[in-house]
C-alpha cells in the first residue's frame, strides 16, 4: 500500500513549478536494482560530476546491509520534519515513511539534474514541483524479483512472493516513462541509465541558456 503526502511548498507558491533543472525520477518494484543502476551511473560520470546530484533520502528505517545509504529518521521525527517542510516531496510505502530534501530545490533552481529514488505514484506530484521531469521504470521478470529479494535473506519466499503479488497489483502506469529492462547484465542497464543522465544534463543545460 503506497500513499503520498501533499507536495510540500514554500511560502511562496508562485515560484513552482521550478523550471530550470530536470528531475529524474528512478522508480520500479523491489528487486529490480534501482539502487544498483544509481550507483553504476554515479561511479561513471566524469566531466558531469558537478553536474548531476542524487538525492539522498530520509528513511523510517535504520540502515541496513545491501540496503542504500539514507537518513534514518523515527516516525516522530519524520513528521516534525515533514510538518517543518524539510521535505521537497514525503510519501508512504509497505509501513515506511520516505521523504527528499527541500535543498533539492536549491539544486534545480541552480540548472542541475536530480536523480531520486521514488515511488511512481507520486511521479505527476513531482510535476508539480519541477518543471522538467524525466520519469525512468526499472523492471526485471518476476522469477529474477523474486529470486533477488530472497537472497537478501530479510523474507521468507513466500512473503517475497506476496509482496511481489501486492506490488503488482497496485501497479500505477507512468505515461511517457523510458523503461530499462535490468534483467540482464548491470553493465548493459546501467550505461543506457548513463546515457539518460547524460541527455539530461545537456538538456539541462540547453534550456538554462535558452
Amino acid at each position: 500500500m503506497m500513499s503520498a503526502y501533499p507536495v510540500e511548498r514554500a511560502a511562496d507558491e508562485a515560484g513552482y513549478p521550478i523550471k530550470q533543472g530536470v528531475f529524474v525520477a528512478v522508480a520500479g518494484p523491489s528487486g529490480s536494482g534501482k539502487d544498483s543502476l544509481i550507483a553504476y551511473a554515479r561511479d561513471r560520470l566524469g566531466h558531469l560530476h558537478n553536474d548531476i546530484v542524487f538525492a539522498r533520502r530520509a528513511i523510517t528505517r535504520p540502515a541496513l546491509p545491501g540496503t542504500e545509504e539514507h537518513d534514518t529518521l523515527s516516525k516522530a521525527d519524520f513528521e516534525r520534519a515533514r510538518a517543518a517542510g524539510r521535505f521537497a516531496l514525503s510519501w508512504c510505502a509497505n509501513g515506511l515513511s520516505y521523504g527528499l530534501p527541500a535543498s533539492l530545490d536549491d539544486e534545480m533552481r541552480a540548472g542541475r539534474v536530480v536523480v531520486a529514488n521514488v515511488s511512481r505514484a507520486v511521479i505527476p506530484q513531482l510535476g508539480e514541483r519541477y518543471a522538467q521531469v524525466v520519469p525512468v521504470i526499472v523492471t526485471a521478470p518476476r522469477n529474477v524479483l523474486a529470486r533477488r529479494l530472497s537472497s537478501r535473506g530479510r523474507e521468507t519466499m513466500e512473503e517475497v512472493l506476496a509482496r511481489l503479488e501486492r506490488s503488482e497489483a497496485g501497479t500505477v502506469p507512468v505515461p511517457g516513462a523510458i523503461v530499462i529492462d535490468n534483467s540482464g547484465s548491470l553493465e548493459e542497464a546501467g550505461n543506457r541509465f548513463l546515457e539518460i543522465l547524460r541527455k539530461a544534463a545537456a538538456w539541462s543545460d540547453t534550456c538554462d541558456r535558452v
